[in-house]
């Protein structure tokens, strides 16, 4: 079916509009008309072949919401007016281990990636969210309550939300009425303050920037520390179960592990395109653990949007038309918002 979106021909292109196909709504597929659609970091990374070279013709977006137009005959998750979401992936094999344990992100013969990516068979390309409407299985797409009150607001949650929530949610002995450190205030970062400190956690913020101080507050941190500020540094060493570094640049993250006490744990969902470079004295001194975290399977993406619904918890946005993609890019990489970028589509169909 015809749609319009928003696509980037190579890694140094400008975005423009586009009209492509997708494929007729199957019987366990749902039609979703597109109403929000956030911009994350990891858009611009792919827009512009920094993770590797891009697909192109490529429409960026994986932070979906909208309303659910058309329901497959075999679909009994969704019908017809249902809000519904789509993350960062819209397939996977179904079979493997780690699908049938949930953790379909991890699909052991590729997950189907929801833009720059192929369908299961290997061949038909993906389009994101930069768009009018999108064709899913029901089984990858996510129930959004009625329980919150701003659409626009709840798509970041689609990435941002499940890339923090899934950590703090596995480590939740190390979070759960802790003293807990969340590296970065940006679109990540806010939703981490946001989360940790629903759960219960005594929430520090480290940021390079003292002009963050007043938001981190008001996000629901109870401390704030310049991580440029020796001093500073050296108030919280052995003091934190647990760190969140949700910076997707080249950083120091050594004073984060002397941060940790004991069996602390230091999680990164941020992704720096350099190395990283494992000082293992501050690790094995303190039998300290450094992990990564990647989004979540279908079945914990859908637990954090029900928790979210329940709490409150949206992100912190800035709306904008989608002649405006440029700019958010490039105030996105300046840490200019807060503290995501959110496209509304009705400026698509103007």
């Amino acid at each position: 079916m015809q749609t319009i979106g928003y696509a980037v021909d190579d890694a140094k292109g400008k975005f423009h509009p586009w009209e492509f196909q997708r494929r007729q709504v199957g019987d366990e597929d749902i039609q979703i008309e597109i109403a929000f659609c956030g911009i994350c970091h990891s858009d611009i990374h792919s827009a512009r072949s920094e993770w590797g070279k891009g697909t192109y013709p490529m429409v960026p977006g994986h932070e979906i919401v909208g309303k659910v137009v058309k329901v497959g005959s075999k679909v009994t998750k969704f019908k017809e007016g249902d809000h519904a979401g789509v993350g960062c992936f819209v397939d996977s094999c179904g079979g493997c281990k780690n699908c049938k344990n949930h953790e379909e992100q991890f699909c052991l013969k590729g997950a189907s990636m929801t833009y720059n990516s192929t369908e299961q068979d290997k061949k038909t390309p993906t389009y994101g969210g930069y768009s009018s409407q999108i064709v899913v299985k029901s089984d990858y797409a996510l129930k959004v309550s009625d329980k919150f009150k701003s659409l626009d607001a709840v798509a970041p949650l689609l990435c941002a939300g499940i890339t923090t929530f899934s950590p703090l949610h596995q480590y939740k002995d190390k979070v759960v009425g802790k003293s807990i450190g969340v590296v970065g205030l940006g679109g990540l970062g806010h939703m981490a303050v946001k989360i940790a400190s629903s759960m219960g956690a005594e929430v520090t913020v480290f940021s390079t920037s003292e002009g963050k101080k007043d938001d981190a507050f008001k996000l629901g941190a109870k401390h704030f520390v310049v991580s440029k500020n020796e001093e500073e540094m050296k108030k919280v060493k052995g003091t934190l179960s647990f760190v969140i570094d949700t910076v997707a640049a080249h950083h120091e993250f050594v004073g984060y592990l002397d941060a940790l006490e004991t069996h602390g744990v230091l999680v990164f969902v941020g992704i720096s395109p350099d190395a990283l470079n494992l000082p293992l004295f501050p690790i094995v001194g303190g039998n300290k653990i450094i992990a990564g975290s990647m989004i979540g399977g279908i079945k914990e993406t859908q637990e954090m949007l029900d928790y979210c619904a329940e709490k409150g918890i949206v992100s912190d946005i800035e709306l904008i038309s989608f002649d405006r993609i440029e700019e958010a890019y490039e105030r996105t990489i300046k840490s200019d918002v807060k503290y995501r970028f959110v496209l509304d589509t009705k400026t698509l169909k103007k």
